[in-house]
């Protein structure tokens, strides 16, 4: 039987992010004991668009994005949420 470490506490989504970005789940988490399910009722909170980018552009999104391990399109999420951040702030 492995022994499972504690999860403390976290003061923000940001501290969780930085703790699991540095930390195993393996150590926290038994897997082995983990069931699938899933959530019928619940309602997309996002709007699908379309739109297009250079090929050179999305090429290279998707290497950012495989270097990160995330999908490319959870990566243009993220940058697009920063720069909004950014702009919001100084206008």
């Amino acid at each position: 039987m492995k022994n499972i470490k504690i999860i403390s506490r976290f003061k923000s989504e940001k501290e969780e992010r930085k703790f699991w970005g540095s930390h195993d789940s393996t150590e926290y988490v038994d897997w082995s004991k983990a069931k699938r399910v899933t959530f019928p009722n619940l309602k997309p909170t996002c709007r699908s668009i379309s739109f297009r980018l250079p090929v050179y552009m999305l090429d290279q999104l998707r290497v950012l994005a495989n270097k990160q391990d995330v999908p490319y399109q959870s990566l243009l999420k993220t940058f697009l949420a920063d720069r909004l951040k950014k702009e919001l702030k100084t206008n």
